[in-house]
Formats: C-alpha cells, structure tokens, sequence
C-alpha cells in the first residue's frame, strides 16, 4: 500500500546481522520528489487544454482520466513496492499509494487546484515475506473546490479503515517517501543505506512513532542492540500504545533474557490488541486458516464488536459459520455483509446468497483464506 510500516522485523529465529553491499544513498531532495519533468508538464497541459474552460470539478475529473487513459494518458497501473518520485512514475508507468499521492498532488497544483496529501493511520493493508511482517498505512490525495472537498485514491476498495483521512502537510509526505525507500533497501539486506533515510524521515517528521520503530529495525539488523532498543523506547515515549514498537520491543527483549522487562510490555500490548478490530480480524484469519473455525467466530464477532459496519468481517464470519454447517448463520453473516457493501462487491454477495439457498451447493467462498 502507501507506507509500508516494519511491524515485526525479527526472524523468528536468530538471525546474525546482515551484510550491507555497497550501494549508493541516492537521495533524492524534497524538491526533486515532487519534481514535474517538462515532458511531463507539456504533456499533461496539452491534455488539460483540450478540457477548455470548464469547472474546476470536471477539471479534476479530466486529471484523473489522464492519469489513467492509455491513449493520450500516463496509463499508470499500480505496483506495491512502486515508491517512486513523480518522475521516476512517469518513466515506469507504475505507482503505489504514495507515489500516486505524489502525482497527483504535483498535477493538480500545476492546474491550479487547491491539493494536498491525506494520511489515514489506522487501516488493514498488511503483508508477510520471508520473516518480516509489514504493517501499513494510507495515504491519498485531497483537492479541495470551494468549500467541497475530494479524495483521489488509487486502492480506495482494498483498504479497511475506521477513520477519515487527514490532510498532512508537503513535509510529513515526503518523510513517508524516505521511510518507504528505507523500507525497500532494508528488505534487500542494506541495513546502512535503510539508515540515512531514515535519518531524513526523522528530521522531517520527528514526532511519527513509526519512523522510529523501523529506525530500531534497522539498527538491529545492523547488529547495534542498543540502537535499537532506543529507538524502540523512544518511539513508545511518543505513543505508548504503538504497537508495532511494543511487539519489536517484547521480542528483543524476550530475546535478550530480560523476561521481567518483557511482561507488562507484553501485557499493554495485549491490552491493545484487545480494543483493534483489525487485529482480532487478523486473528479470526488465523483460526480458519488451522482449521479451528469455532475459534474463528469468536474473533470475527469480536472484532464485529468493535468495527461493525466493514462488510469483510462478516464476509469471514459466514465463511467459518459454513464450515461448522451452520448455514442459516452463515446466510445471516452473509446478508450483513451484502447491506455494508456497495457496487460490484454488493452484487457478489448477492450471488453467493442465492448460491447458498440453492441444496447442496459446493463452496460458495473459494479456497481458504492464506
């Protein structure tokens, strides 16, 4: 997604640290991210031109189509790990969350409108690779016109949110942008690169906990414990219920032999998990996954408890219910999610409603969850 935020970045083993290739900072300056290449901006203006005068409203409309339309357009088409700055979006033709966020903020304000990032913290986008578990937040783009306002965003039906994006200023997305860069060098084994933007990050967004969990990550992959315990700690000392600094720091610590210091860390992060919806969610998934689907009801409906209007979480939980043979239940789950829905996703659930009514109808929900 937008920012890829290191959750769990220790091996589940005992892992020497590894080794750092020599490869080339290239950092980028905050001009350059947002840079607009002149090919870029000739074209981008020959496109609008062709709009002739009309509202600022359809002139947003006539960005997006250009960002997207493969005859005339960029023809962007999305990719994870894309984190790109605005001209090196329009050298691949690939962007995830944040660079998209770039592009269009950048366009839109050589149009003249009035834009702007948006952050949305608290969100279910995560992934796993190799032993690394990645937590993400959202970032997209918000142009206001007038006294309306509108988001543009590239994975606005991938993403679970419980909050509204906030505008965050020019300064606080370009941190993400190094943060995301540290991220990927950090993955390819290049633990001292990851560092010096990191160290950009921090200076342009010293108050964002995340910054500095994945600071501490870093350090110990480079092998400096202690670096990394500080980080950790102080990323707690600016939200003491972060839990991916909680996480990072129990198992360091359990790692380490300080079970006592571990213990009532451990405690407080579970206290947290306990009041997130996303990761109950995650732990009804892993229920089903082994099979135990009674156990998985019970974290779908806590986590329905605490975030009852996304449809996924009674997705999950009529897929658990129709494995135990409860198909009434399952059917119940299954309408709630219909209401919650929209669109194309809302006539999906209707089909595996009328599926689940007819006798003996095989799997009406695909293979397993992974």
């Amino acid at each position: 997604m937008a920012t890829w935020l290191l959750a769990a970045a220790l091996a589940l083993s005992p892992q020497p640290p590894l080794p750092d290739a020599q490869v080339p900072p290239d950092l980028p300056t905050v001009e350059e991210i947002m840079a607009v290449p002149p090919e870029l901006q000739d074209r981008f203006r020959q496109w609008m031109a062709q709009a002739g005068d009309v509202q600022s409203s359809a002139r947003l409309n006539r960005l997006v189509d250009f960002l997207f339309s493969k005859e005339g357009g960029l023809g962007l088409q999305y990719q994870n790990g894309a984190n790109y700055t605005v001209g090196q979006t329009y050298q691949t033709g690939r962007a995830n969350c944040l660079s998209f966020t770039l592009m269009v903020v950048a366009l839109a304000r050589v149009d003249g409108l009035q834009a702007y990032a948006q952050e949305i913290e608290d969100v279910l986008t995560w992934y796993q690779e190799g032993n690394t578990v990645y937590r993400n937040n959202h970032v997209n783009a918000g142009i206001r016109i007038g006294r309306q306002r509108f988001s543009v965003d590239v994975a606005w039906d991938q993403v679970i949110a419980r909050q509204q994006p906030e505008a965050i200023p020019d300064t606080h997305l370009f941190a993400m942008f190094y943060n995301n860069r540290a991220v990927d060098l950090l993955g390819a084994g290049h633990a001292a690169s990851a560092q010096a933007y990191l160290a950009r990050a921090r200076a342009l967004s010293p108050g964002y906990p995340a910054f500095w969990n994945n600071t501490g990550v870093a350090a110990l992959r480079r092998g400096d414990a202690a670096g990394a315990e500080r980080a950790y700690l102080h990323a707690l000392t600016l939200n003491e219920n972060y839990s991916s600094a909680l996480f990072n720091l129990v198992t360091f610590y359990n790692r380490s032999g300080r079970v006592a210091e571990a213990k009532p860390l451990q405690r407080r992060l579970e206290r947290v998990r306990a009041h997130d919806p996303f990761d109950q969610f995650l732990l009804a998934l892993e229920h089903e996954r082994s099979g135990d689907y009674e156990g998985a009801i019970d974290y779908y409906q806590r986590a329905i408890r605490l975030f009852g209007s996304e449809h996924r979480f009674y997705l999950g939980l009529a897929r658990a219910y129709l494995h135990l043979g409860k198909a009434r239940r399952a059917g119940r789950a299954l309408a709630r999610a219909q209401e919650l829905s929209e669109g194309a996703t809302r006539a999906q659930y209707q089909a595996k409603l009328e599926r689940l009514r007819r006798p003996r109808e095989p799997s009406i929900f695909g293979p397993q969850p992974r």
